[in-house]
């Protein structure tokens, strides 16, 4: 348990005595240790997404509530649990965040402990508006644009004009608020700013690689609708 502080041993403690698996989990998964979720918590995380006796909303509520922290280190853990398990953990847990009227609610979180606490608050904020961004996304679209099928048989290659014309500023939207988390290489200072950079990079390749589809799909039809069009003058 090297690097968990006190107050992490004995949340984890506590959720032992409760017989919560789920809360302990997500409690040493956001630990004061300045360094990303280890792999076996985020690895357990994932396999209760894919279990059915296992209750998604307390699974994410632990893990919103994790976010009302005042440590900057514990809040951007959260996040990044959060966001790893959108990625990888069972659909329904995507379903259940963007069913949800409110996600993160951290426009305002500032952690004033130390300067390190004012740096990564702004990151903190930009990161929990880029993953509200991607519920909401999945909220109006009722897909996770970097998991759909790509290629020449793939969704936005496939998709009509109708519908690339709502579909293609949702995923500008979320494009948008992933740019907008610009950490500069010098502000790369620690392990868990790292890992969220990492998820995001991963995500930005998949939402660019959807959009460009989308784009050559509607140039596609614009096109066609134009050498008819000379044909039938």
């Amino acid at each position: 348990m090297s690097g968990q502080s006190l107050t992490d041993r004995i949340a984890a403690a506590q959720h032992s005595m409760t017989g919560s698996a789920i809360s302990k989990a997500v409690c040493k998964a956001t630990t004061h240790e300045v360094s990303g979720p280890k792999k076996k918590h985020l690895d357990y995380l994932i396999h209760c997404t894919n279990e059915m006796n296992v209750s998604i909303p307390h699974l994410a509520d632990t893990l919103l509530e994790r976010t009302a922290s005042n440590s900057w280190i514990v809040v951007f853990k959260a996040l990044i649990t959060t966001h790893h398990l959108m990625m990888y953990g069972n659909e329904r847990l995507m379903q259940y965040l963007a069913s949800r009227n409110t996600l993160f609610n951290l426009n305002n979180f500032l952690d004033k402990a130390a300067l390190q606490g004012y740096n990564m608050s702004t990151f903190i904020r930009r990161y929990s508006r880029y993953l509200n961004e991607k519920a909401m996304s999945y909220r109006l679209a009722a897909v996770d644009f970097t998991k759909m099928k790509r290629g020449a048989e793939g969704v936005m290659r496939t998709m009509n004009t109708e519908k690339l014309i709502k579909t293609l500023p949702i995923i500008q939207n979320q494009l948008d608020a992933l740019l907008d988390f610009q950490p500069n290489s010098n502000e790369l200072t620690n392990g868990v700013i790292n890992t969220a950079f990492m998820l995001l990079f991963k995500d930005s390749i998949r939402l660019f690689a959807a959009y460009n589809e989308g784009v050559i799909n509607m140039l596609g039809r614009l096109i066609s609708n134009e050498v008819r069009d000379v044909f039938m003058a």
